[in-house]
């Protein structure tokens, strides 16, 4: 993965973010949510490029000791490929360096993909969330404490 580069999201890349959000979502955040998230305090966000291409990012909130993770997408074509593993040490490391002790993050109930990409980074499923999503379907709430 040495041509992938892991950087800070910035206001140019929010036009290829909000692309990628409508492609891998069934229900997207609107740019506006994606806009807010840059101006907000106590955000995270990275972008991975290709060659220069946009093919995945991570948003991310943190409240004293606490992190979530609000979105996570890589395109189709790059997935499984480490990408979003990437991403996730980033937000890691932000963790550790900046003492946040749990990370959370919500799953839709149906995507196991997601669901045991997310137990392999040490996350546990620890309740689920009925009609989380606009669609209706539940979110399974997984958690990752960090030592």
């Amino acid at each position: 993965m040495t041509d992938v580069e892991i950087s800070v999201a910035a206001w140019g890349d929010l036009e290829a973010i909000h692309r990628l959000e409508v492609s891998c979502f069934p229900s997207p955040w609107r740019r506006e949510f994606f806009e807010s998230e840059l101006n907000g305090d106590s955000r995270l966000h990275f972008v991975a490029r290709r060659r220069g291409v946009l093919v995945g990012y991570v948003f991310a909130m943190w409240f004293f000791d606490e992190m979530h993770i609000n979105k996570i997408a890589v395109t189709s074509s790059e997935r499984r490929k480490g990408i979003a593993e990437a991403l996730m040490d980033r937000c890691l490391d932000f963790a550790r360096e900046n003492g946040i002790t749990t990370i959370s993050l919500e799953a839709r109930q149906s995507n196991r993909g997601a669901q045991a990409f997310y137990e392999h980074l040490d996350f546990a499923a620890l309740y689920v969330r009925p009609r989380y999503y606009p669609d209706g379907e539940a979110a399974v709430v997984m958690v990752r404490e960090i030592a």
